[in-house]
């Protein structure tokens, strides 16, 4: 079968690949794509804003291993998504970003929606390729796949101009309209004649619709086998060993289950972070929550698996000058970032894990004593959140709120966090179930992704229940995507932890400089607004009344409906002083 136009073959390569979703804002310049999509049988959701299209490529790309693609239209499309691209970088998910443009006759003339897109991207992506002709379009598409899944998996975007996208005769007509119409036309009108059509025939005359070659899976080199060995050298002689696992370890979705059995045969006690969140589970004897700093202070040995010294680990001075730190990272940058491990080594962190248990036979590394203190530490966390969640406050108390949020999961949900105070609360509290189970938006603390991450969530696991914990403040930057979720019949369940006020803000600003200036909201009912977009809301600002309401919003989401239940919550200091900078 062959392509009809450059949409219908970019549509072509991407069921090559196995792309099952297209997220998009649609415009203009990218209906050849669009159109081309569907009728090769590729779901196209269309979106609210651009960034939801990127946010949920990315939720798709950290599910299943394969980079997702959303595609945008030229000028404010591409900006529009900007943000969302750089989170992608900053969290290493690989995804593919298809940007329409201007024709490439009339770039730079002050086209409709000109700009210099790969300037502007170049920055934030591992590649920001432009097609020029035809030709171009099956080699550009299968390196962008190729490099957002290479060494450190990130975006990759792609320019497709306009008359690169649309049939052939299309765009010779929008050429025709620009010659003169007599041959008796002046010199400088012929000589455009002239331009205009061998410009035409550079354009198609690659014509590129040849069959895509067959997709290969990008290979990273393992770590050496003599780093292996010095690492179960280092391992033997720990005492107080800790591992730390983020989320580059999951990179490979369909091999999370050899992965757990790894980490639990390794023996050490471990902290999981960003996407690793659930990988053993809700009640694994290695596993650890609370108390993580002190636990890394103390430690002899500390192994990051996939975890950069970066703000989340006080740049490094969470780890005990004294503690021997092994580091295993896909980046040699973050390798290295701001602290040099003792033993640093390249290569996947999963795969290390893998070799390294397989290498350690039966010996198991730490002391008894070591875990049992740790557990207890983290068991004495429970119990003082226990204690604050049932302090009374003017409306609910948000850690009680975040404990029948945990009480309410299906064993098979799916948790995305999207918000500052309250969403972080919950870290504390709601517990994934299961490997690849929870979503945040990683190091560059974006808000607004809650509901591209759900949208790409349920997509990729229909059968779950998917849930979003708002804040009140993040809530507003993708409510309007409930019109989504209703118009593609996508039944996610969201609660807003409702305090009126940018919290984790207010409380360092107060305390600084006493002035709440600019972070002070209104109880808006949110669920109200929802309901005017077609979902089901629910309202509730008393703590007995929280089991039936979320006993309800399951009922509704399992009918169907997409829920927002909008929960007023009081003020509590649980996370002061936690802002980073």
């Amino acid at each position: 079968m062959s392509a009809e136009h450059g949409g219908d073959l970019i549509a072509r390569i991407l069921g090559g690949r196995g792309v099952e979703f297209l997220f998009t804002l649609c415009g203009g310049h990218i209906s050849p794509i669009l159109v081309g999509a569907k009728q090769r049988g590729i779901r196209v959701i269309d979106v609210r804003h651009e960034a939801t299209a990127v946010f949920a490529a990315d939720a798709v790309a950290r599910l299943t291993g394969r980079p997702g693609v959303a595609a945008v239209t030229a000028g404010p499309g591409a900006t529009n998504a900007l943000t969302a691209i750089k989170n992608t970088q900053l969290a290493q998910s690989p995804v593919v970003v298809l940007a329409g443009a201007t024709a490439t006759i009339l770039k730079g003339r002050g086209a409709l929606q000109d700009i210099d897109h790969l300037a502007l991207t170049r920055p934030h992506v591992k590649r920001a390729f432009s097609i020029a002709h035809l030709g171009d379009v099956a080699p550009v598409l299968e390196e962008a796949f190729h490099l957002a899944q290479a060494g450190v998996p990130g975006p990759v975007f792609v320019e497709c101009p306009a008359d690169v996208l649309y049939p052939a005769d299309v765009v010779r007509a929008w050429y025709e309209s620009a010659r003169p119409k007599s041959e008796a036309a002046p010199l400088g009108d012929r000589i455009r004649r002239g331009y205009l059509r061998r410009h035409f025939n550079r354009l198609f005359s690659h014509a590129g619709l040849e069959e895509p070659s067959q997709a290969e899976e990008p290979v990273i080199a393992p770590v050496t086998e003599g780093d292996v060995h010095r690492a179960i050298a280092r391992l033997s002689q720990a005492e107080r060993p800790v591992l730390l696992m983020g989320s580059q370890a999951m990179l490979h979705p369909k091999e999370v289950a050899a992965l757990a059995a790894a980490v639990g045969h390794l023996g050490l006690p471990v902290y999981l972070s960003g996407m690793a969140r659930g990988l053993l589970g809700r009640e694994h004897p290695l596993l650890l929550r609370h108390r993580r700093s002190e636990a890394l202070r103390e430690a002899d040995l500390v192994l990051l698996a996939g975890v950069p010294c970066d703000f989340r680990l006080g740049y490094g001075r969470h780890i005990s000058r004294t503690a021997v730190l092994l580091s295993v990272n896909r980046s040699r940058r973050d390798l290295v970032k701001n602290r040099r491990p003792t033993l640093a080594m390249i290569g996947d962190p999963a795969e290390f894990l893998c070799r390294l248990a397989d290498a350690v036979g039966d010996a198991t590394s730490g002391s008894a004593a070591w875990l049992a203190r740790l557990r207890e530490r983290d068991a004495g966390r429970v119990e003082e959140i226990d204690r604050l969640a049932s302090v009374e406050t003017e409306f609910i108390n948000p850690l009680a709120l975040c404990q029948a949020i945990d009480g309410a999961l299906a064993e098979d949900s799916v948790v995305v966090l999207d918000g500052g105070d309250f969403a972080a609360t919950a870290s504390y509290v709601v517990h994934p179930r299961w490997p690849l189970s929870s979503l945040d938006p990683g190091p560059f603390g974006t808000l607004g992704g809650g509901a591209g991450f759900a949208l790409g969530a349920k997509l990729c696991r229909p059968e779950a229940e998917v849930w979003i914990v708002y804040g009140d403040g993040s809530a507003a930057f993708s409510l309007a995507e409930f019109d989504t979720f209703v118009r593609h019949a996508i039944p996610v369940i969201a609660v807003v932890g409702n305090d009126a006020a940018w919290t984790q803000i207010a409380r360092g600003q107060m305390e600084v400089f006493g002035d709440d200036v600019a972070t002070s909201l209104r109880r808006t009912a949110y669920h109200v607004v929802v309901e005017g977009y077609g979902g089901a809301g629910l309202s509730v600002d008393r703590s007995a009344a929280l089991g039936d309401v979320l006993k309800e919003a399951k009922k509704l989401a399992r009918g169907g409906a997409p829920v927002l239940v909008n929960a007023s919550v009081g003020e509590t200091g649980f996370r002061k002083g936690s802002l980073a900078f």
